[in-house]
């Protein structure tokens, strides 16, 4: 549906556009447009097709403008425009959608879905094909260019931005409502380009934003410059979007620009556009931005002649870059599983090994002091040490300033470290994880608290693109980051604040997941997150805060307790009981109470989790029993009991069984909640039934 123009910023002065390579960029986006459409697409040599027409002249305007190497775009499935500007190969281009090898995601992943980590250049954040998940990241990138320019102090970082990519329809979304709220709050140097092109696929801007124009919608925003125009028109957009991007640059606060385009073919190759009329196609077709930026060139700048060169240049280096990329090998199969997690190799971008950082000296021994300390008191030492040994790390969310945290581990933090290192978050856990992604990739360590297990859920998507930041882009790109996040039955229990479920963060690719069972270990576990290369979920058991079981002495500053290692609770030959978190306590209790002999393993990590210590165990005790507070069906214990089923199964006199919630949340009443908890008379039980098998 054609909307009605609002009014524009009228140029000031005449753009500094170097119209010959604009005209290049566009007739060379064109023709692979063209190629793809009319032959690769049809002969099944690219799967995936989303077309670019119409949207380019604004993007390309842009990238060129985008001139400081620690600029950085976040953008989305219809920005190759932006990326050819930047200096994507045309082969490149043309091999991501066939699947081919090399490139940026060496055929992991969509072929428009894009990145590029240019160490001397302006670099291309890693893109996703969930709509809005670009622009929370970019505000950590932004939030990264001040923490570097003001706390680190280098002036490297004056001039650089943040821009964000986005289409009318990504206005409607969590991502950019939580983006606009911190890059305003914040005044974070930050240009919102949005792409207007009408239409979400099908459904018209109407439904996105009142009135179908967001720009309109916004000028009551405290801290947001906004420019408005017509994307298709030379002069106008690349005016605009001068005055926007300098306007960002010189610190001026965060801007909005937003430009009308057409949608000149459907939001993908198999989408054939029958819900627009026909006045309306051929209305979008007249406004086909290549014809006016031919208009506006011939023959003022150059000849007819000179324009139909360049269109017989640009279609004869994408026919020949299509069969270079078409001869490229298909990806080596060995190596699709690599880049789950870090590897031998350094990615080019994101987290501190890139940057060479180096950490103090560490030990895997305890050096204990005399007084024992809770598991809160623990991380906040935790966290105070490493924020005084490593100036990158910055720790923040909702309360963790002055207030100290709903759980009080990061009191008096602010007031020692500062605001810019220690601060207060929008109620957004969207624009938490997102932004610790961004602050990720520029170089920082961001230590990120959500509140509650529970509350994690608005940011799933942010979760689950962090995690596969490394693989899909085949280790060009990673954020390590650390997710602190209490969970799990307290003094009573409720469906909101009580969940534990820790599998899902097990079943998430690409995430570390710690789950200390008391003091000494919540140091040496949080201290190896914040030094690791991969991000990590670490769960603080909301039993065990300030539990008497969970308090131990400090084990020092340099104490780390690597991923992947179980540590033995009890040792004995009857029975091996494998369990984590606040369950430990209470298999203790139920051995000691039984009177067996029993290995009791407390896990520490589920992802990775220690495997051969669990068969070596077996392997001596020819029995198992499995204790977690998580549901049953699928919780982690299924992966366990599998894992034994398989390996182990000639070394079990018995069945492997589990105790564990049954499949509903925990209950607010203390003996309902009890009720369905496993407790210690529970497992005591369950411990003799199968000794007696």
């Amino acid at each position: 549906m054609p909307k009605k123009k609002t009014t524009s910023n009228k140029k000031k002065s005449s753009p500094k556009a170097d119209w010959k390579e604009v005209a290049r960029l566009m007739l060379t986006s064109r023709a692979m447009d063209e190629k793809e459409e009319n032959e690769l697409v049809p002969n099944k040599d690219v799967l995936y097709q989303f077309s670019a027409r119409g949207h380019e002249l604004g993007q390309i305007l842009l990238g060129s403008l985008l001139n400081d190497k620690h600029d950085a775009a976040s953008a989305y499935y219809r920005s190759r425009p932006l990326l050819l500007t930047l200096g994507l190969s045309e082969e490149d281009a043309m091999a991501a959608p066939m699947g081919k090898s090399g490139g940026y995601s060496d055929g992991r992943d969509i072929g428009v879905v894009c990145n590029k980590p240019d160490e001397d250049g302006p670099k291309v954040l890693p893109m996703a094909g969930d709509v809005g998940s670009q622009y929370t990241p970019a505000i950590g990138w932004a939030q990264g260019i001040e923490y570097r320019k003001n706390v680190l102090k280098e002036k490297a970082y004056d001039k650089a931005i943040s821009v964000i990519l986005g289409g009318d329809g990504s206005v409607a979304t969590n991502g950019f409502w939580s983006a606009l709220t911190i890059a305003t709050t914040q005044n974070l140097p930050v240009l919102f380009y949005i792409e207007d092109n009408g239409y979400g696929i099908s459904v018209t801007s109407e439904y996105q934003t009142p009135g179908g124009i967001i720009s309109n919608n916004l000028q009551s925003f405290k801290n947001l410059k906004i420019f408005d125009g017509d994307g298709t028109e030379p002069e106008e957009a690349a005016s605009l979007l001068e005055e926007s991007v300098n306007y960002v640059r010189d610190r001026k606060g965060p801007a909005m620009i937003r430009l009308t385009v057409p949608r000149l073919n459907g939001h993908s190759y198999q989408d054939n556009q029958a819900y627009k009329d026909e006045k309306l196609l051929k209305e979008e077709q007249k406004n086909d931005p290549l014809k006016k930026l031919k208009k506006f060139m011939v023959p003022n700048q150059v000849t007819d002649k000179t324009w139909k060169n360049w269109e017989k240049k640009a279609k004869e280096a994408i026919e020949e870059a299509s069969k270079a990329a078409l001869n490229r090998p298909e990806p080596d199969a060995s190596k699709t599983e690599k880049y789950a997690f870090a590897e031998e190799e350094i990615q080019t971008i994101g987290g501190l090994l890139v940057e060479g950082h180096e950490f103090p000296r560490y030990n895997e021994e305890a050096k204990p002091e005399k007084q024992r300390i809770n598991i809160v008191e623990a991380i906040r030492r935790t966290l105070r040490y490493e924020l005084e040994s490593n100036p990158k790390l910055m720790v923040f969310g909702e309360d963790v300033g002055m207030k100290g945290g709903v759980h009080a581990a990061t009191m008096d933090l602010q007031s020692e470290f500062g605001e810019e290192r220690v601060f207060d978050t929008s109620l957004s856990e969207e624009g938490i994880i997102g932004r610790a992604v961004g602050l990720a990739y520029s170089g920082l360590m961001p230590v990120a608290e959500i509140q509650f297990r529970k509350y994690a859920d608005p940011a799933t998507e942010q979760l689950n693109n962090c995690g596969t930041i490394r693989w899909r882009t085949s280790n060009r790109f990673a954020a390590p980051i650390v997710v602190r996040m209490p969970g799990g039955f307290a003094k009573c229990g409720d469906p909101w604040h009580s969940m534990s479920n820790e599998v899902f963060f097990t079943h998430a690719i690409g995430w570390q997941l710690a789950m200390p069972s008391n003091a000494e270990d919540a140091v040496g576990l949080l201290r190896s997150a914040m030094r690791s290369n991969n991000p990590t979920i670490f769960f603080e058991h909301r039993n065990l805060l300030d539990a008497k079981y969970a308090r131990k002495p400090y084990p020092g500053d340099d104490f780390v307790v690597p991923f992947g290692k179980a540590k033995k609770l009890k040792e004995g030959n009857e029975i091996t009981i494998v369990t984590w978190g606040a369950m430990c306590e209470r298999s203790e209790e139920a051995v000691e109470k039984v009177g067996v002999s029993a290995d009791v393993l407390d896990l520490r990590t589920l992802m990775p989790w220690d495997k051969e210590a669990v068969l070596d165990s077996i392997r001596r005790t020819n029995r198992c029993l499995i204790v977690h507070e998580d549901n049953k069906t699928a919780g982690f214990g299924a992966e366990i009991a599998a894992v034994l089923v398989r390996e182990a199964f000639t070394y079990l006199d018995a069945p492997v069984e589990r105790i564990t919630m049954p499949d509903i949340p925990v209950p607010y009443n203390v003996k309902l909640m009890e009720s369905v908890l496993p407790t210690t008379e529970k497992i005591a039980d369950k411990i003799e039934n199968i000794l007696t098998f």
